[in-house]
């Protein structure tokens, strides 16, 4: 397979996969070819890459920004803005696990707390399956939620611990 080739399998099988996880697929497209560009590239590369309009492109470039796995660098010479991914992609990973945690999993948590204080008789069978049900999938939600905490948490404590081996 060729380089052009593989490149367009990529960015399509990361789109594919974007769109599975809930992400915009054209945002994971962007992402995927930010990831394998070695260089920045501007948001009229990026639209003639793709095939996609300004707009849709310069939505995607922010919000891929706001979850912290692109960032605008300064090209000496040009006016135009460059974009370039975090090519680590074990930070990449982490900030995504962060961003969707806090889209996803915080408001559902704050939901389900809610829902365990409905008000109704204990013996009604309908009451207690609803609590018993809310109990579980916070159950679940909660150690969704420290496993991601872990995972995120893991880069940071790597860092640390790695730092404390180089000062000894």
């Amino acid at each position: 397979m060729k380089l052009p080739e593989a490149k367009a399998q990529f960015i399509q099988a990361w789109g594919l996969l974007g769109a599975q996880w809930g992400v915009n697929r054209t945002m994971a497209q962007i992402h995927a070819l930010l990831l394998i560009a070695p260089e920045p590239m501007s948001a009229e590369e990026i639209m003639e890459a793709l095939d996609i309009s300004r707009g849709n492109a310069n939505m995607n470039v922010r919000e891929l920004m706001n979850w912290g796995i692109v960032e605008k660098v300064l090209v000496p010479g040009e006016r135009k803005e460059f974009f370039i991914a975090e090519k680590d992609i074990w930070k990449a990973g982490t900030a995504i696990a962060r961003e969707r945690k806090k889209r996803e999993l915080d408001p559902i948590l704050k939901v389900l707390l809610q829902l365990n204080k409905v008000e109704g008789d204990q013996k009604d069978k309908h009451v207690k399956a609803f609590r018993e049900t809310m109990q579980n999938i916070q159950k679940f939600a909660h150690q969704t939620d420290a496993a991601l905490n872990a995972f995120i948490k893991s880069e940071e404590h790597w860092f640390y611990s790695t730092l404390l081996k180089v000062i000894r």
